[in-house]
């Protein structure tokens, strides 16, 4: 299987986190992000992150890429899951864009490795957010919206080894969250939410993504 990804992406993430903990091998194709050539030649538009499974077919939805990955041998992801957990991640993501996104093309990553792709990405996302440098210096005040939902999240999570005390499909919804959010420099996380993080991350033995 190859795993078509930008490294910042947090969809990508959800399908790199279940190979770790399954121990399986997922080939990684970090795409530059204007080439939007190798996605349309892929799947015929722009997408990611996009699985191309060991028969060459391409799935796209990444939490089917989540099922499948983890029917492989034995389930991983075999735990109850609650939808206050769903909830919180749907409520999570909106307040998080605009620390996140900004921050992203700075954190030199492989998608933005030469300067018509961080032009290009900038771009878009102005069109969607506005100016980037103005909501990074609206930081403080983003951190502040973000943290009641944290601190939410802190009492939700009843393991560091996993939200609902066994790997679920809520892990995958929560842990790519916050290894986005966790690029925010000024952002501390609550003890609880901090220690699933980082028992996570290195069950999974990723390293987090830089933060400024």
């Amino acid at each position: 299987m190859r795993l078509y990804l930008f490294e910042h992406c947090s969809l990508c993430f959800r399908v790199r986190m279940t190979a770790a903990l399954k121990r399986l091998h997922l080939q990684e194709t970090v795409v530059l992000e204007d080439d939007s050539g190798t996605m349309m030649d892929l799947v015929g538009k722009r997408v990611i992150p996009i699985l191309v499974k060991d028969d060459g077919v391409p799935m796209l939805e990444s939490m089917d890429m989540v099922a499948h990955v983890d029917a492989i041998g034995d389930p991983v992801l075999t735990g109850p899951q609650r939808p206050e957990i769903t909830a919180w991640a749907d409520s999570v993501i909106p307040k998080s864009v605009p620390l996140t996104w900004p921050r992203y093309p700075l954190l030199g990553l492989p998608e933005f490795g030469t300067v018509a792709a961080r032009d290009h990405y900038i771009v878009r996302k102005h069109k969607a957010l506005g100016d980037l440098v103005e909501l990074r210096a609206k930081t403080r005040e983003q951190i502040d919206a973000l943290m009641p939902d944290l601190e939410q999240l802190d009492r939700l999570i009843e393991s560091p080894m996993a939200v609902n005390g066994k790997l679920s499909l809520d892990d995958v919804r929560v842990l790519p969250l916050l290894r986005s959010a966790a690029v925010v420099k000024g952002l501390r996380f609550p003890h609880k939410v901090r220690d699933y993080f980082e028992t996570m991350m290195n069950r999974i033995g990723y390293e987090p993504l830089p933060a400024i």
